[in-house]
């Protein structure tokens, strides 16, 4: 349950600083407007057994919902007309693999560091 939160949060960060840019009149809305594509992807990354047998894992978990989150998303905004500038392509694609891989890293560190490894997976 932890890194489906971490997951989402993640996305959510990720569409707000995006949509910080931008002047709307609700905000909330507009983070939720481009955040979705990525958290069904994220979702559908989610349906893989071994990302929920070992949710914390770098590989395969966090890779799996870094590539379904990026491309179901691009997918998703693709087909329902929001844009696909190459600049978004980059950054999304970046961002969210340093952040939903990344996390996980940070969280294994601090397991680590605090002396309990066991459940992480590797």
């Amino acid at each position: 349950m932890v890194a489906l939160v971490g997951d989402a949060v993640v996305i959510l960060v990720f569409a707000a600083l995006g949509r910080g840019f931008h002047s709307e009149a609700n905000p909330v809305l507009g983070v939720l407007g481009t955040a979705w594509p990525f958290l069904v992807g994220a979702a559908a990354g989610w349906l893989l057994p071994v990302v929920r047998r070992r949710p914390l894992a770098l590989w395969p978990a966090g890779v799996s919902v870094w590539l379904g989150a990026y491309l179901i998303g691009m997918l998703l905004r693709a087909v329902t007309g929001q844009g696909l500038a190459v600049a978004f392509l980059v950054v999304a694609l970046c961002f969210l693999g340093l952040f939903l891989v990344g996390w996980r890293a940070v969280a294994r560190l601090i397991a680590r560091v605090a002396g309990r490894p066991r459940g992480l997976g590797r």
